[in-house]
């Protein structure tokens, strides 16, 4: 079997598919409950040859499972956000080291050094949301960033006025990540001109505002910052990988990530390029847990690879970064 870090290395589709199709025989002869959900799918291993033969595993798995492969503890333990009376969704990291590589290596690919990036966050802080994925993401990019002046501001609207407007140190770009309601309350409180400035949106209205269409959301956010385009990322806790949009929700996941859309009235096939149906996706990073993940996200690919996210399923259980408050 290939090494973990040989993901960051692919360079082609023939790459990915050879990696994926290894992962796929490693996860099912070490990931008790994939093996049993495969079995009970009467998949054969051995017939496994094309992406679209492999099982993805429903993400509402990771809320009574413990997907992991093999027995060793983990080495954390994230937790998707949810209200009180709602079930969570654990996942088992065995290898932070991993996850960090991921996130950064995806980090670099669509903005560079981190060290070049000052970070200012509309999120809880890590004390706050210790077991949030997300966080543990920002936190590590802010220790990797040359900037003293990063920081989380949920709490402190007055604070992050003040360091959007104090002198922009030379070469150094700023980067305002936050929970879409949060960026939202800023806004309404502080609008300005606060450009050049990147304002990235990581989802998480539910239970906090009222639903807004993308293009509603992202309007609103580039009069209240004076900017042009809003950026947005792409995760969630059961993955250890994201894809990043520099505008107009137009996603781009790294080169060992790739979105899969099922056929929305039958999830055993798959949709044609430019058509809506359930979002799954494979991301190798999830060596150790499940990289087959089928997702409760509606959205469709463009012929060029890049894909874009409608939302949830109506049926789907409302989950959101919005709720880890």
């Amino acid at each position: 079997m290939h090494s973990p870090d040989k993901i960051f290395a692919i360079t082609n589709e023939a790459q990915f598919t050879a990696m994926a199709l290894e992962t796929f025989q490693h996860q099912y002869l070490h990931n008790a409950v994939y093996k049993e959900f495969a079995d009970v799918r009467r998949i054969n291993p051995e017939e496994v040859r094309r992406l679209e033969d492999i099982p993805f595993l429903p993400i509402e798995f990771f809320k009574s499972r413990e997907v992991i492969c093999g027995s060793s503890p983990p080495q954390g333990i994230f937790r998707s956000s949810g209200t009180t009376g709602m079930e969570r969704s654990r996942h088992l990291v065995a290898d932070l080291g991993l996850y960090r590589k991921s996130f950064v290596s995806g980090f670099r690919l669509r903005y560079g050094d981190p060290a070049d990036v000052q970070f200012l966050a509309l999120m809880p802080t890590p004390d706050q949301a210790p077991e949030s994925s997300l966080v543990y993401m920002i936190r590590n990019l802010m220790d990797l960033s040359s900037s003293p002046e990063n920081g989380f501001f949920l709490a402190s609207h007055s604070g992050l006025k003040a360091r959007l407007t104090q002198k922009r140190p030379a070469g150094k770009r700023i980067m305002l990540i936050g929970l879409a309601y949060a960026l939202l309350d800023f806004a309404a409180k502080y609008s300005g001109n606060y450009s050049p400035l990147m304002v990235v949106e990581t989802g998480g209205m539910k239970g906090r505002r009222q639903e807004l269409l993308r293009e509603e959301l992202h309007e609103q956010l580039c009069q209240g910052y004076g900017v042009e385009q809003i950026h947005s990322e792409y995760g969630m806790t059961e993955l250890l990988s994201q894809a990043w949009s520099t505008g107009k929700g137009l996603f781009s996941a790294p080169h060992w990530m790739k979105v899969m859309i099922r056929d929305i009235n039958d999830p055993l096939s798959w949709a044609a390029a430019g058509v809506t149906g359930g979002v799954s996706i494979i991301d190798l990073a999830n060596y150790n847990s499940c990289s087959f993940i089928e997702t409760q996200d509606l959205g469709r690919i463009s012929a060029n690879g890049e894909f874009e996210v409608f939302g949830r399923f109506d049926a789907a259980q409302a989950r959101g970064c919005s709720l880890m408050i």
